[in-house]
């Protein structure tokens, strides 16, 4: 064996590169970075679930006097989550995937600094929780992107891997794998919303963060669907204008939400101007009540994520005909009011409403509805089909139902693109780009006075 190594040179080399640690170090840091995000995925799921049920323990049932508490809680949790993401974790406001978006446009690692780092990890984390416990109708998801962005960003340093771009897509799409446990949506996600200028060469990076933060979150949680398991099948031939009708009235209220929500969120910039910090405030406070407002409204249906209601409309239980519009306002108002936290979970649940309604409306099961109201409604918001279709699959366990599902994201996306033709994350993305611009601009500006 000796006698083979010294005849093939190119053969010692590539055993001492292997065993060199400028080689393992990189990657040993890669993997533990995967891991760690699929268990911090884990751990904020629990929390986020926990803080949830204890804002319900808290306002108690309908006729209580302590359900009109929100009225008070939700305003002063708005406030407090809106003061402590201006004052100390700048960046972590909103969904956080349009911070990982812009993150991979910024060519600086310091510009990226202020919108992926271990500070704005536990920032993110603590305020969508405390977001969740004062029932704001946000989700976790779209927070645990940019979890996973910052903590492979970080890896990425710590190990001295130069690929900033693909470490940054494949965090994300190990955060939406872990916290859905949908790996296939992780990646879809990753090539279709996150990466529109996709490169072949991260396909190796997104694959294996994808499958280590899969395996963390198998072993802490096992294998799960996120809404069950449902049974329904979409009779094609006999309930297609239903197909037709979730595809095309979802989108419709899915680009709704996506233009509303970048109207207001430009207004209320522009507003802010002034006085930053005072109006973000004022706005939140004004947010949180109208999100209190309808939360009792509506009996409580719409504090929170959303998910029961959902799980439930998917498991055919139908949803109250309003709860849908419901749910879209009180979704609007905590993602315009400036606080952490996303908008996936909120949208599958109007999503679920409108399958519902409609469902009611065509005499079909409410199951099978629910499924079609999320897909056209999601594909909507985000405009992002093939990942809407992939996610609600995953999400239920249910193959029977991909051509129907297929055409509800396509038609939801294709009615989006006829009222709003800005992608949400994407548009929101270059806000936090501007500010990187206007920051290097303001820094160098003292530099060059002098001369």
């Amino acid at each position: 064996m000796a006698g083979t190594v010294r005849k093939y040179p190119l053969l010692r080399r590539s055993r001492a590169m292997w065993g060199s640690r400028r080689v393992w170090q990189p990657r040993l840091v890669f993997w533990a970075g995967a891991i760690c995000i699929g268990m911090i995925s884990v751990m904020f799921a629990v929390l986020a679930d926990k803080a949830q049920a204890l804002f319900h323990a808290m306002i108690g049932d309908d006729g209580d006097w302590r359900f009109y508490l929100p009225l008070a809680i939700t305003p002063l949790g708005f406030v407090l989550c809106a003061w402590l993401a201006q004052a100390f974790f700048p960046g972590s406001q909103g969904s956080g995937i349009p911070q990982a978006i812009a993150a991979r446009h910024l060519r600086d690692d310091d510009d990226r600094g202020h919108i992926l780092s271990l500070k704005l990890v536990a920032g993110k984390i603590a305020l969508t929780l405390v977001g969740l416990f004062c029932g704001a109708s946000i989700g976790r998801e779209g927070p645990t992107v940019q979890v996973g962005a910052s903590l492979m960003l970080q890896a990425a340093r710590w190990g001295g891997m130069a690929q900033a771009r693909g470490l940054i897509l494949a965090g994300s799409a190990a955060g939406i794998a872990a916290a859905f446990n949908t790996p296939l949506a992780g990646i879809v996600f990753a090539i279709e919303e996150m990466g529109r200028t996709y490169e072949a060469r991260t396909n190796g990076l997104v694959l294996t963060a994808v499958i280590l933060a899969g395996i963390a979150s198998l072993g802490l949680l096992g294998n799960y669907t996120y809404f069950g398991v449902s049974k329904e099948t979409i009779s094609f031939s006999a309930e297609w204008p239903l197909v037709i009708a979730c595809g095309i009235i979802g989108g419709g209220f899915g680009a709704l939400f996506s233009l509303l929500a970048l109207k207001a969120t430009r207004r209320i910039r522009r507003w802010n101007t002034g006085q930053p910090l005072r109006r973000a405030l004022l706005v939140a406070a004004i947010c949180g009540l109208g999100v209190a407002a309808i939360g009792i409204a509506s009996g409580g249906l719409t504090f929170g994520t959303g998910y029961a209601q959902a799980r439930g409309a998917v498991e055919g239980t139908p949803l109250p005909w309003f709860f849908f519009a419901e749910k879209f306002l009180a979704g609007l108002l905590s993602m315009v009011s400036g606080i952490p936290g996303g908008i996936f979970a909120p949208s599958l649940s109007v999503g679920a409403g409108i399958g519902s309604s409609l469902g009611l409306v065509f005499g079909a099961s409410t199951g099978a509805a629910a499924l079609l109201g999320m897909a056209g409604y999601f594909a909507g918001v985000v405009q992002a089909p093939m990942t809407a279709f992939v996610i609600i699959l995953e999400m239920t366990g249910n193959h029977d139902n991909v051509i129907a599902l297929m055409l509800a994201s396509m038609l939801g996306y294709g009615t989006a693109r006829m009222i709003s033709r800005e992608p949400l994350y994407h548009a929101l993305s270059r806000v936090f780009i501007a500010e990187a611009i206007r920051r290097r601009r303001a820094e160098a500006a003292p530099e060059q006075g002098p001369a």
